[in-house]
C-alpha cells in the first residue's frame, strides 16, 4: 500500500507497511496480487472519497482493520476471504462499496463474511449490557458465520494491545470490560486459549492496574528461582523420555497474570503461598494412530518419578472436549514437596489448544481458499461432536438457536431473549404483568406498532399503556409464550368475578324487595336449564345486558312455583283465577282501568319496561295469576303478544294520578366540575319528583350517568327531560326501558 497517503501519520505509515508485507508473506500464493490490488484500489478510492475517518478516539480504521487481518492470520491461519472481509467491512459499512460490488470482485462468500460484520456492529447502538449472556447469544444470531466472531475477538485483541495509557480513560475501562465479558469467554468457547489468556490479562491490567502491577513485579523478581525450580524438576523426565525413544518436547509456562489473581481470590492466599503458579507441558512428536499410547507412556514416566495427585488427574484424550481439546493433565509433588501440574499431548492436540478449532482446517487435509466451506463444515463437526460441554452453546446458536427465539431491547439497552413469534404483548407481559395488561401498542425502533406485532432480532421496544386499558378474552390470540397467557386468563377471570359479584348483589336486592327466597341449589338448575354451564357466566350474561335482570326474578319465580290455576277461557277479557290473588304494594286500582272495568284484579307494572302515566299500555296475565303492566313499546311485549294473545288484556289509564312511577334517564355529557351537582340540583328543585339512585362512569373526558327517579307522569318527565338537556355540558338524555 502507498503509504505516501496524507491519511496516515509517520508511525502509520510504518506499521502499515510491515502489516502488507507480513500478509503477502503469510498468505504466499492463496492471496493473488490482483485482491491485493482491488482491495487497495477500494480503500484508497474510499478515503479520497472522505468514506473512511478515524474514530471519536483518534484511531485509524485502516491501521486498525490490517492489524487485524495480520493477526487473523498469524494466531488462526491464513484466509483469503477473512482477510479480505475484514479489509472492506468499514467502507461496505459507510456505503462507499456495496456487499453486492463485493461479491462482484471477490466472491459471495467475502460478501457474506462482509455481511456478518456489518450486523453485529449494528448491535453497538443499542448500549447493551454485554455482560448478559443474552448478548452472546443475539451476537451469534446477528453474526450467521463463526469466521465472523473470530474476526471480532481478534480484532479486540489488536485494539487491547494499542489502547494502554489511551488519554480517555471512560474508552479504556469500556473496551476492556467487553474483552473481559463478552470476547474472552468466546475466545474460550471457541478454543482459542492463548487470545483468551492475553484478553483476560490486558483487561485485568486496564481495569485493576494495581493488582496487575503487583502480581507482575513478584513474578519477575522471583523469575530466576522460578527457572531453576523448572529445569530440575524437568530433569529427570527428560531422562526418562529420552531411555523410552519418543520424540518429545518440554515447555514450562507461568500462569497468567488473571489466572494467578483470579486463584488469590477464590483461595484467599497470597502469591508466595501458590504451589501452581507454573505449568509443565510434554509435545510429543507422534503420528495420529499412535497419540493415545504415547500419552500414557509419558504419564507413566512422569509418574514413576514423581508422586502423583490421582483425584486431580483429567484424562481428555481418552473423552475430548466439546470443542476439540485433548490432554492429559497430571498434578505430582515434584522437589520441596511443590505441587507441580504436568500437561501430556500431541503437536496436533498442542496446535488445536493453542490455535483453536481452526486449526483443524491444516489436520484435515483442506489447502485451497476454495475449500473455506469445507472447513466450516469440520468446525461444525467438532462443535457438535460434543454433548454438555463448553461448546454447547456456541452449536445451539449456530445451528438452532436462530429458528427458536429472539433477542429485543428495552430502550436503556436491556436484553431480552423470547421465543420465535412473540409479539409487543408477549415482551410487555415478560416485563411485567401490570405493564402487560395496560398495553396499547409499542414503539419498535421509533415507529408506533400495534401489540400483534412480531419481534424481530435486534428490535429496540419501548412499551405503551394506558390506564383505561385492561385484557380481553381475544388477547390470547396475539400471544404465545405461557406467561402472558397465563396472565390475561387471570385478568380476564379476575375481571369476570368482579362483574359477577356486581350482578349478584344487584339479584339479591331485588329478590328480597320481590319477597322471594332464593336456594342456591334451585337457581343453579334454573341457571342451567337456561342453557349456561356456569353461574359465573350467567351473571357476565346479564352485566352486559344481554338478559334482563327483571326476566331472571321472574323466570326463577316461575321456576320454583307450581302453576296452581288453569286458563279455562281462550280470552284474557273473560279470564277466571282459580287461585286466590295475593296483595301488592305496587298497585293502585284508581288510575288504571283493567279489561272490563274489573275490579279486584292484582297488578304489577313491569320492570323491564317501568311504564309510568301516560305511556300507552298493555297487560299480560303472568302463570301466577298476576297482570303485569308493560309499555305498548317495550322489547318483550310483541313476544308476549306472539307467543300468549290468550293472556293479553286491555289497560289504560284512569286519569287519576296516584302513585309515583319510576323511570330511569341515562345521561351523557363532557366530565367537567360541577355538572353532576347541577343534575341533582335540577331534579331535587321539580315538585312530586325523587331522586332514587344514581351510577357515574367516566372515560376520556366524558361522563355516563344513569338515574332513577320517582316520577308521576310522562307529561312531567318530559319537561324534566328537556330541562336536564339544557344543562351545561349535558349531550343526550334518553329513557331507558329498564
Amino acid at each position: 500500500m502507498n503509504t505516501d497517503l496524507k491519511y496516515f501519520n509517520e508511525e502509520e505509515k510504518k506499521n502499515v507497511a510491515a502489516y502488507v508485507e507480513a500478509l503477502r508473506s503469510m498468505h504466499g500464493s492463496e492471496l493473488a496480487e490482483s485482491d491485493f490490488q482491488n482491495v487497495y484500489r477500494v480503500i484508497v478510492e474510499g478515503i479520497d472519497a472522505g468514506h473512511i475517518k478515524r474514530d471519536k478516539y483518534g484511531i485509524n480504521p485502516v491501521e486498525r482493520s490490517l492489524c487485524t487481518a495480520c493477526l487473523v492470520n498469524e494466531l488462526i491461519a491464513p484466509d483469503r476471504n477473512i482477510t479480505i472481509a475484514t479489509l472492506l467491512y468499514n467502507l461496505s459499512r459507510e456505503g462507499f462499496v456495496t456487499e453486492e460490488q463485493i461479491k462482484d470482485m471477490f466472491g459471495s462468500d467475502v460478501s457474506k463474511l462482509v455481511h456478518g460484520l456489518i450486523n453485529v456492529s449494528s448491535l453497538y447502538k443499542k448500549q447493551a449490557a454485554v455482560e448478559n449472556d443474552n448478548f452472546h447469544k443475539l451476537l451469534m444470531t446477528f453474526a450467521e458465520d463463526i469466521r465472523v466472531i473470530i474476526i471480532m475477538i481478534v480484532d479486540r485483541l489488536g485494539l487491547m494491545r494499542r489502547i494502554n495509557h489511551h488519554p480517555d480513560e471512560k474508552f479504556v475501562r469500556d473496551i476492556s470490560s467487553e474483552a473481559r465479558y463478552l470476547y474472552a469467554p468466546l475466545a474460550h468457547r471457541l478454543g482459542l486459549y492463548t487470545i483468551k489468556s492475553e484478553l483476560e490479562d490486558l483487561s485485568l491490567k486496564y481495569l485493576n492496574r494495581k493488582i496487575y502491577t503487583q502480581i507482575a513485579q513478584k513474578l519477575n523478581e522471583t523469575k530466576r528461582q522460578r527457572d531453576a525450580y523448572v529445569t530440575n524438576f524437568i530433569e529427570p523426565i527428560r531422562q526418562g523420555l529420552e531411555k523410552s525413544g519418543l520424540k518429545y518436547e518440554i515447555k514450562g509456562r507461568t500462569k497468567s497474570i488473571n489466572s494467578i489473581w483470579n486463584k488469590m481470590r477464590k483461595k484467599d492466599v497470597d502469591l508466595k503461598d501458590m504451589y501452581d503458579l507454573f505449568a509443565i507441558r510434554i509435545i510429543l512428536d507422534s503420528p495420529k494412530e499412535q497419540e493415545k499410547r504415547d500419552c500414557w507412556t509419558a504419564y507413566s514416566i512422569v509418574t514413576d518419578i514423581y508422586t502423583a495427585n490421582v483425584s486431580r488427574l483429567k484424562d481428555w484424550i481418552s473423552m475430548p472436549k466439546s470443542n476439540g481439546y485433548e490432554s492429559l493433565h497430571i498434578t505430582v509433588r515434584g522437589q520441596e514437596d511443590k505441587w507441580v501440574e504436568v500437561q501430556v499431548r500431541t503437536k496436533r492436540m498442542d496446535e488445536i489448544a493453542e490455535r483453536g478449532l481452526a486449526a483443524h482446517w491444516k489436520y484435515k487435509g483442506i489447502k485451497s481458499e476454495g475449500d473455506v466451506d469445507m472447513w466450516m463444515n469440520n468446525v461444525r463437526e467438532v462443535l457438535e461432536a460434543g454433548s454438555d460441554g463448553q461448546m454447547g452453546l456456541i452449536r445451539e446458536m449456530n445451528m438452532n438457536l436462530y429458528d427458536k427465539e429472539v433477542f429485543v431491547f428495552t430502550p436503556k439497552g436491556d436484553l431480552f431473549k423470547l421465543p420465535l413469534g412473540s409479539t409487543v404483548l408477549d415482551f410487555a407481559f415478560h416485563i411485567h404483568s401490570k405493564v402487560g395488561c395496560t398495553c396499547i401498542g409499542a414503539k419498535v425502533d421509533g415507529k408506533n406498532q400495534k401489540f400483534n406485532y412480531k419481534l424481530k432480532s435486534g428490535d429496540t421496544i419501548e412499551i405503551l399503556t394506558s390506564t383505561n386499558q385492561s385484557p380481553r378474552q381475544d388477547w390470547l390470540n396475539f400471544v404465545v409464550t405461557s406467561k402472558a397467557r397465563n396472565k390475561i386468563k387471570q385478568a380476564v377471570n379476575e375481571e369476570k368475578m368482579k362483574k359477577a359479584d356486581m350482578v349478584r348483589e344487584m339479584l339479591e336486592r331485588r329478590f328480597k324487595n320481590r319477597k322471594i327466597d332464593v336456594d342456591e341449589a334451585s337457581f343453579s338448575k334454573y341457571v342451567k336449564k337456561r342453557g349456561y354451564k356456569s353461574i359465573i357466566d350467567f351473571y357476565v350474561e346479564i352485566e352486559l345486558g344481554n338478559i334482563d335482570a327483571n326476566e331472571v326474578i321472574d323466570g326463577y319465580a316461575e321456576f320454583i312455583k307450581p302453576v296452581e290455576q288453569v286458563l279455562t277461557h281462550e280470552t284474557a277479557d273473560k279470564f277466571v283465577l282459580q287461585s286466590k290473588v295475593q296483595d301488592t304494594d305496587d298497585t293502585d286500582s284508581e288510575i288504571l282501568i283493567i279489561g272490563n272495568d274489573v275490579k279486584g284484579i292484582n297488578y304489577k307494572f313491569s320492570k323491564c319496561c317501568n311504564p309510568i302515566y301516560g305511556d300507552k299500555i298493555m297487560g299480560f296475565i303472568s302463570s301466577s295469576g298476576a297482570i303485569k303492566i308493560h309499555r305498548m313499546d317495550c322489547g318483550n311485549v310483541k313476544n308476549l303478544m306472539e307467543k300468549y294473545p290468550y293472556r293479553v288484556i286491555k289497560s289504560q289509564w284512569s286519569g287519576k294520578l296516584g302513585n309515583q312511577f319510576a323511570a330511569t334517564l341515562k345521561v351523557v355529557g363532557q366530565d367537567d366540575i360541577g355538572i353532576v351537582t347541577n343534575i341533582t340540583s335540577l331534579i331535587n328543585k321539580e315538585g312530586d319528583t325523587v331522586l332514587r339512585n344514581i351510577s357515574i362512569n367516566s372515560n376520556d373526558g366524558l361522563f355516563e350517568g344513569h338515574l332513577v327517579i320517582g316520577i308521576n307522569s310522562l307529561d312531567h318527565l318530559s319537561t324534566l327531560i328537556q330541562k336536564i338537556q339544557n344543562l351545561r355540558g349535558v349531550k343526550e338524555v334518553t329513557r331507558l326501558s329498564h
